[in-house]
């Protein structure tokens, strides 16, 4: 259990996708309930499964939990409230300014920091309304405020000033224009974060050392702007283990060489362990028993009576993706689905193979080995990095717009700089310009979690008319990004996912949005799966036949090509299973129990 006590009014768990967030707070929700408090859960995660995991169809308004008592639940979807947000915005403006001026306006109020910060104005009445929702003695959040928006509130802007004057600039406006008037609630939302005694903050983390590293991270982002009342959860702790399984002893193997090197500012939290379960964290009696509050009766999955589907080995896919020559090949999916590891062993096998590659990543929780580089000559391994291109677009922005400025202009545009909207601005550019490598050799992008890739291209447009802002003229690569990636035969994308529920319909969500925007995923990538290996341990053989339904679900009704890779110790795909991770400097072999398409 959360040794939380006394448990303030807020709870926030935050930690890298995938480590358990939604169930940790659902249960701690829950058991907060059942002991008679009132509670509210709180999504705030554009890819929320709140709705799945108790059973519940949510929306941006509380909803009581059938069956839980005293439990209500509430989704914040980002994209709604940013739809809300524009709209009373400029509605005000619309029968008294022209149709240009309207839409000048409409085109400030686009992007992925309006969307971040019209979520923000939900989530922050929800700590700095408290009449609003005095029914309710704790407030739990899935998924916390980023730094990113905490520092963006925290910003000295002289507002007044600030929204009377365009001054041209690489503008972002729009996510702050409306603030004054809502000061007072922003305010208090910040007072209630950093306060102890009214809000805890619960970094949650798996035993393996990207995930801890990531916790860290975080930890030190929110101490530097305030927020110290934090304790460290770590999920998914494999705690029976059968000796002669190899898997199964490289799975506590991993988990222990990690937990011994803990960062030293986690090591000082309070700290607390949660096992790796046996059933799946769907409906409320599986919440209970997970908090330890109620006995689940479990018992392993029948075995499956029709064969499970045929599906193909990431050298399949790999020599498919090696015929292209050239191009972008993207890895997109929810966080900690292993997105990184699939994208170094697609990039060190194409090298290896003498083609030219440049491995990156857009996501600033992934770590990308530079060292590849010495083992294939024709890697180059990068990391975007937001706060390297933002200084250097602001140094752009200053030499160009800034040029003709008095002083106070030239005031109001350093100013304007420090937002954190212009980071979303830089990163788009520098974005574009990683595309365009692939006219001459093959790009491998490992992409941000899910719901800030969408916000990247969604905003396209927003950010190409914000780009035009700061330069004289603006790059081809930028005018020509959305066209790449809607031709397939450019850039192919590859849907990476786990053999679970909700990392399954979290991508199924992800198909679709990308669709939507004219995107087509070129093959979906089910990773560490436990259905290639012969384990004997009991408990991970009831976990290795739960995964049936979900090849079946992904091969017949989602994707066209899948393919299947085992579990590794290290997340990176071996041999064999439990194997050391595989080099690149060999051909992939044939996966165990996996035939091709």
């Amino acid at each position: 259990m959360l040794g939380l006590i006394p448990v303030p009014r807020n709870i926030f768990f935050t930690g890298k996708g995938g480590v358990g967030k939604t169930s940790l707070s659902g249960a701690f929700a829950l058991s907060l309930a059942d002991s008679g408090k009132q509670v509210l859960l709180v999504s705030t995660d554009p890819a929320s499964n709140l709705d799945e995991m108790l059973h519940v169809v949510l929306g941006p308004a509380p909803l009581p939990v059938p069956g839980s008592g005293h439990l209500w639940a509430m989704n914040i979807d980002p994209e709604t409230a940013a739809r809300e947000y524009r709209e009373r915005r400029v509605a005000p403006y619309r029968d008294l300014l022209p149709s240009a001026a309207i839409k000048s306006l409409e085109e400030q109020l686009s992007g992925a920091c309006t969307t971040e910060i019209a979520a923000f104005e939900v989530f922050a009445s929800l700590l700095g309304d408290r009449e609003t929702h005095a029914r309710f003695d704790h407030i739990v959040f899935d998924t916390a405020p980023t730094g990113h928006t905490l520092r963006l509130l925290k910003l000295p802007a002289a507002w007044d000033d600030f929204l009377a004057q365009n001054i041209g600039g690489s503008s972002c406006l729009g996510p702050l224009a409306g603030l004054q008037n809502q000061k007072r609630l922003f305010s208090a939302a910040m007072l209630a974060i950093a306060d102890s005694h009214q809000t805890a903050i619960v970094l949650v983390a798996r035993p393996d050392r990207a995930s801890l590293q990531e916790a860290e991270r975080t930890r030190a982002e929110l101490a530097a702007l305030g927020v110290i009342n934090q304790r460290l959860a770590v999920n998914g702790v494999l705690e029976r283990v059968t000796t002669n399984d190899p898997v199964a002893v490289a799975m506590t193997a991993r988990a222990s060489e990690a937990l011994e090197a803990i960062p030293e500012g986690l090591r000082a939290l309070p700290a607390d362990r949660f096992p790796l379960v046996g059933f799946e964290l769907l409906g409320l009696e599986s919440l209970r028993a997970f908090y330890g509050r109620s006995t689940l009766v479990t018992g392993f999955p029948p075995p499956a009576q029709d064969p499970l589907p045929d599906l193909g080995s990431l050298e399949d896919l790999i020599e498919e993706l090696a015929e292209m020559t050239h191009g972008v090949i993207m890895t997109m999916g929810k966080g900690g689905v292993g997105k990184t590891s699939i994208a170094t062993a697609i990039a060190t096998a194409l090298a290896w193979r003498g083609h030219a590659v440049h491995l990156t990543t857009t996501d600033p929780a992934a770590h990308t080995d530079r060292s590849l580089e010495k083992v294939f000559p024709g890697l180059r391994v990068s990391h975007l990095d937001a706060a390297a291109v933002t200084r250097r677009h602001k140094e752009e922005v200053l030499r160009t717009a800034g040029a003709q400025l008095d002083r106070k202009g030239l005031d109001l545009l350093e100013e304007e700089l420090r937002s954190p909207c212009i980071e979303e601005v830089a990163v788009f550019k520098a974005f574009s310009q990683i595309i365009d490598e692939g006219k001459d050799g093959f790009v491998v992008l490992d992409t941000a979690p899910t719901g800030h890739t969408l916000l990247l291209l969604d905003a396209a447009e927003a950010y190409h008319r914000e780009v035009s802002k700061t330069v004289q003229q603006v790059p081809e690569a930028v005018r020509l990004l959305r066209k790449r990636l809607e031709d397939d035969t450019f850039t192919r994308v590859l849907i990476v996912t786990l053999p679970e529920a909700t990392p399954v319909h979290e991508a199924a969500h992800l198909q679709r949005d990308l669709e939507r925007a004219g995107i087509t995923p070129f093959a979906w990538v089910i990773n560490q799966s436990l259905t290639p290996c012969p384990v004997s341990d009991p408990f991970l053989q009831g976990k290795r036949a739960r995964e049936a339904r979900f090849l079946r679900e992904v091969a017949e009704t989602l994707a066209e090509k899948v393919v299947l890779v085992p579990w590794s110790p290290a997340g990176i795909p071996p041999s064999s299973c439990g194997a050391p991770p595989n080099t690149g400097r060999e051909t992939f072999a044939s996966l165990p129990g996996v035939r091709t398409r």
